[in-house]
């Protein structure tokens, strides 16, 4: 689903130059979990904003679905974000001042679904994340746990064909990060590929594929055993 070769970031900071993510190779097919691990500061972030479509790149290549993207328009970036991708960012990333039926809808109208379709698809997503009684709430009337299960929801309503998610399970009690996890390898189920960042070891085991960064580089590859 998802392929790059050579990838590199930099950024200028004062007179400097930062290299956020260095030379790295990196894939994710249809039906995998693909964990990316390092410290704080690796390139983590920028990796998948990369392959999210949602940052350029200096230098390599990248593919999507088995088409180039490396020299694609931001109007087909756009069109594959909103049409095959769908992110869950450490914050949740919701819109503060929208319900939260609302912002889970948010993909579908991207996609050009009539306004029923989507409210009552939002509302089914909602639910299967335990959110049914609170779809009329806001974001800041709602723990930082009902959150990111809201963030969840909407990633997943529009049966994305790459989910990203960075630090999912992120400062949640154990058994809604659990709950994440699930609703997470079900997506890999469905035949998405998927794609975290993340620091919980608890989730190691569900991965097909780790993929370990330090200062931008990829230093370590694990596939899952057979």
């Amino acid at each position: 689903m998802i392929c790059a070769h050579g990838l590199t970031r930099s950024y200028s900071r004062s007179n400097d130059a930062i290299t956020a993510l260095d030379r790295a190779d990196f894939d994710a097919k249809s039906g995998e979990l693909v964990l990316v691990t390092g410290p704080s500061g690796s390139g983590k972030s920028t990796l998948l904003s990369i392959i999210g479509l949602l940052e350029p790149f200096d230098s390599g290549e990248l593919s999507f679905g088995g088409d180039s993207v490396t020299s694609a328009s931001e109007v087909t970036r756009a069109k594959l974000r909103r049409g095959r991708i769908g992110y869950l960012f450490q914050d949740a990333g919701l819109i503060d001042r929208k319900p939260i039926l609302d912002n889970t809808a948010l993909p579908l109208a991207y996609r050009g679904v009539g306004r029923k379709e989507r409210l009552d698809r939002a509302t089914a997503a909602l639910e299967s994340v335990g959110l049914g009684d609170r779809i009329h709430h806001t974001p800041g009337q709602l723990s930082g746990g009902e959150r990111q299960r809201a963030g969840l929801a909407r990633a997943l309503v529009a049966e994305p064909d790459l989910l990203i998610c960075d630090e999912p399970t992120a400062a949640l009690d154990a058994e809604t990060a659990a709950d994440i996890a699930r609703r997470i390898v079900a997506a890999r189920e469905r035949g998405a590929a998927v794609v975290l960042a993340t620091h919980d070891r608890d989730l190691h085991a569900l991965a097909d594929r780790i993929y370990s960064l330090e200062k931008g580089r990829i230093v370590d590859v694990k596939e899952a055993a057979p």
